[in-house]
Formats: structure tokens, C-alpha cells, sequence
């Protein structure tokens, strides 16, 4: 565990590695079970690589877990490689009789704070990082509307007050996804409205319609070949109908 950068917040993949190091000292004899439990407990309760450093401080270098300052992706799109840690790449945005936008890849922190007097906003989540696994929106919706965009299998929390508005919250049919962020939505709505909606992004939603039609063209393509086994033999019971076989005795 490195000591380079202590206040850098860790992840789970980084709590679960210094947890493998602490059941193999177990194994080998270094830790007793008393010590295994007291460290165990601290490792999941870490915030951060300062906190874990000392766990495995005084077991050998070689049993030592390597961290990636970098946190490069556990697997490319999964919800580990997206919560990131950080301050955010927004905390706020203001819409005064105008509009703002919060789209692509962006870094959602753990509290983001938007007004929209008159006017309109869009905060888009599905290709977004996250600072921490839960966020906090704060919308305040004055004569005007936020619009908030999550990918399918994030959990969505609504805690906001509606004076003559509301918030809606479109909510998926499917359990969240293992490992996905947890997104509250608090604030206030005062002649206007907060909707929150799970959707899919241009280029999943593109990949599915691709796979649908992979699927269309492998059916059709198993009908074809069923028309055609049939036909060959109602074809080949029409033969022996009109040329039987000659009778050996």
C-alpha cells in the first residue's frame, strides 16, 4: 500500500486487495484470528490509502498490495472503474431565463447544486464518473424544469418537496445493478418540475438494435432452412409415391 499519496480516497477493489493480504497472513500463521478480525474490520471501514497503509504496514513487502494512483479500470465500463474519487469535474450550474447542460464525460461529485430560475436544465449521468458510490443533486426548480438522466441499473433516491410542481421520477422495473452508484435527488420545486429518467446512451441503444437485428436475420435465416427441409421432404415423399420401390419377391 502506497504512502504517496495518503488523502487519495480508495476504492473497493483497493479494501479488497489489503482483505486477500490479510487471509493469507491468517493462513500462514502470521495474524491470529483476533488480529485478523480487528484488522478486517478496519480495512472495510478505510476511507482512504492513509487509513489502509498501516493494516499490512508489518507484514512482508512481498504480500504487500500494489495501488494504481492512475485508478485505472477494473474492466472497462463497469461501475468500478467510474466511481473515481475527487472533487468533481462540476459542483454547480445556473440557469437564469436560459439553460445549462451537464453531459458526457464528466465527474459527478458528491454534492452538485443547480438552479433553474425561468429556465431549464439537463444533467446527464450515463456516461459520467462518479467522486464517490452515493451523489447528491440538489435541484431548486423556480418557474422552470431540471431534467435528470441516469443509465439503467442506478439506484435513484427522490427526497425533493414540490410547491406547486414536482418531482417525478420515471422508475425502472429491474433491481439496481451490483456495484452501481446510489443518486439522491433532494431540493425544492416551486411552479415547476424535477424528472428523473433512466436511459440508455446513442451508441448502447444502437448496439441493442444491431443485436435485435442479428437476432431478426438468425430467425429468419432458421425459418428459411426449416422451408427448405420441409419441401425437400414433401419433394422426396412425392418420388416414392410415383416410383415405389420394386418388390424383390
Amino acid at each position: 500500500m502506497t504512502d504517496d499519496a495518503p488523502e487519495l480516497r480508495a476504492s473497493d477493489a483497493d479494501r479488497e486487495r489489503v482483505a486477500e493480504v490479510l487471509r493469507d497472513a491468517l493462513a500462514e500463521g502470521r495474524l491470529d484470528m483476533a488480529e485478523f478480525e480487528e484488522r478486517l474490520e478496519a480495512t472495510y471501514q478505510a476511507r482512504t490509502y492513509g487509513e489502509l497503509a498501516p493494516i499490512t504496514r508489518d507484514l512482508p513487502a512481498t504480500a504487500a498490495p500494489a495501488v494504481s494512483l492512475s485508478k485505472r479500470p477494473l474492466e472497462d465500463g463497469s461501475w468500478g472503474s467510474r466511481i473515481v474519487g475527487g472533487e468533481g469535474t462540476s459542483t454547480w450550474a445556473v440557469a437564469l431565463l436560459s439553460g445549462f447542460q451537464r453531459k458526457g464525460r464528466w465527474t459527478v461529485p458528491r454534492r452538485f447544486t443547480c438552479l433553474a430560475f425561468m429556465g431549464g436544465g439537463e444533467i446527464d449521468l450515463r456516461e459520467a464518473n462518479f467522486a464517490d458510490r452515493e451523489v447528491e443533486i440538489n435541484c431548486v426548480a423556480v418557474m422552470g424544469g431540471v431534467s435528470v438522466i441516469v443509465p439503467p441499473g442506478v439506484e435513484v433516491v427522490m427526497r425533493g418537496i414540490g410547491i406547486m410542481g414536482g418531482f417525478d421520477h420515471h422508475e425502472e422495473e429491474t433491481l439496481p445493478d451490483p456495484g452501481a452508484p446510489r443518486v439522491i435527488v433532494t431540493g425544492v420545486a416551486f411552479w415547476g418540475g424535477v424528472e428523473v429518467e433512466h436511459k440508455v446512451t446513442k451508441a448502447e441503444r444502437r448496439r441493442l438494435k444491431e443485436e435485435r437485428r442479428q437476432e431478426r436475420l438468425a430467425r429468419r435465416e432458421n425459418r428459411h432452412e426449416l422451408h427448405e427441409s420441409r419441401r425437400e421432404r414433401r419433394e422426396e415423399h412425392r418420388k416414392t409415391r410415383h416410383h415405389p420401390r420394386p418388390d424383390n419377391h
